[in-house]
Order: C-alpha cells, then sequence, then structure tokens
C-alpha cells in the first residue's frame, strides 16, 4: 500500500509544486545515456517526472508505481501518452527485456520489508536483458539523515497556483534501526483541511546491498557518489550478469 503523500489526490496534485527542484534525476538522465540505454523500467515513477524526461528524448520507459493518485497526475502530463504506466510494483511486471532500470530518490529504501526487497531485485533482475543494469540510491545510515527530520527544519508556507497557501512540515516519529518513521503534515489554508502522511524507510548499508545484489544475480559495477547529496549517498550501478 502506497503512503498517502503518493496515494491521497490532493497531496498528489502537489507534490511536484512542493519539490520543483529535481535536478536530482540529471545524474539518472547522463548515466541513461552513458549506457546508451533505449528502454528504461523506472520503479517508483511516482508522478512521472524522469519517466516523461526519459520519454522526451526518445527512450522507450515503462512507469511502475503502487500509487494509483500519483499515476493519475503522471498520466495527465503533457507526454504522458509517451510512456507506459503500470499500477504495481516489480514484483510483479509483464514480459520486459529492457536496457536499464532506476529507482530515484527514496524509492529503494522505501521497500521496507526484505521479502518484499528480494522480490523487487528478483522482478527487475527479470525485466532486464543479460548486460542490462539496475541503479538505485541509497542513503548512507552512518551519516544519520533524520537528525534533520524534525518541525523546526522543514517547515514551510508555500502559495501554489490554483491551491492557495500551504503550510508542510516533517515531525520524526521513531528510530529503530534500520528502519526510520515520520509524519508529513499539510494544512491547506483555503479550507483549513489537514492531511498527514506516515512513512517508513529501510537503511541499509553498503555491504549488505552489495551481498543482495550478487544473491540475487547481479555484478556490482560500481557505487558511485551521488551528485546532489555528496557523501550522504550510495548510488549502487549494477548489472543482470550476462548468460552464457
Amino acid at each position: 500500500m502506497a503512503d498517502e503523500i503518493f496515494e491521497h489526490p490532493r497531496l498528489a496534485a502537489i507534490y511536484d509544486a512542493l519539490d520543483p527542484d529535481r535536478s536530482d534525476l540529471d545524474a539518472y538522465a547522463a548515466i541513461a545515456a552513458e549506457f546508451g540505454a533505449r528502454s528504461v523500467l523506472d520503479v517508483g515513477c511516482g508522478t512521472g517526472t524522469f519517466a516523461l524526461m526519459l520519454a522526451e528524448r526518445g527512450v522507450e520507459v515503462t512507469g511502475v508505481d503502487p500509487a494509483g493518485g500519483s499515476l493519475d497526475i503522471a498520466r495527465a502530463k503533457p507526454g504522458g501518452e509517451r510512456v507506459r504506466w503500470i499500477h504495481g510494483d516489480a514484483t510483479a511486471l509483464p514480459p520486459l527485456r529492457v536496457d536499464l532500470t532506476t529507482m530515484t530518490a527514496n524509492v529503494a529504501q522505501a521497500i521496507v520489508e526484505p521479502a518484499a526487497w528480494a522480490g523487487t531485485l528478483r522482478g527487475v533482475h527479470e525485466a532486464l536483458r543479460p548486460g542490462g543494469h539496475l541503479v538505485f540510491e541509497t542513503r548512507d545510515p552512518a551519516r544519520r539523515a533524520w537528525l534533520e527530520w524534525n518541525r523546526e527544519a522543514s517547515y514551510r508556507r508555500v502559495e501554489l497556483d490554483g491551491v492557495g497557501v500551504v503550510q508542510t512540515w516533517t515531525d520524526l516519529l521513531d528510530v529503530s534501526e534500520p528502519l526510520v518513521t515520520f509524519r508529513g503534515t499539510w494544512v491547506f489554508e483555503a479550507d483549513g483541511q489537514v492531511l498527514t502522511s506516515d512513512s517508513t524507510l529501510r537503511f541499509r548499508g553498503r555491504e549488505e546491498v552489495e551481498a543482495e545484489l550478487v544473491a540475487h544475480g547481479y555484478e556490482v559495477v560500481e557505487v558511485r557518489d551521488a551528485p546532489d547529496r555528496p557523501g550522504r549517498e550510495f548510488v549502487f550501478v549494477a548489472r543482470r550478469r550476462p548468460e552464457g
């Protein structure tokens, strides 16, 4: 089940407006070009920003996400017809043979349960062509990013076109490593509605992730630094082992 921030129609509708700087996706677009990817599976595609960016460049893109509310936004965007949208997750994909699979932002960490993570790695492996790549990021647990997830640091009051003023902030609810749970709150001043969404992320260490990739049939090609959060995240570049 998707978190309310991605599923609730009112929250999904303002997601992009509250997070307009998606320069973090430039690194993934560059990786797609680096590998000459002509077909991409975007797992956890959300409102479709990255999928549509690639489709505009002529890449054949499949976007999959468990949040129907976010997919409704993605489909309605200009160019939405260029992407194949799938409501679901990577554990139950139709037959695919893509050059590259991506999980941007918090997608990999949001797959909390070990069985779901293993199923995701298996599903992606099956969807990749032999020699195809999987690229995703995850925060370095040693940096303890959750220490900054509090109301004082996160509070914003933003005026959005067609919506009015929205207040938003984050509260840290629980740290039981490797799991961290937090709550987002949104106050719509136009009518006073208050919406909340609880989310949990799993913080996996580099060695743990590498071992899981190898166990599921991947070669770990490289672990890069995240350009938008240098020294704070790992960007894993893995490859499905060629057959034969």
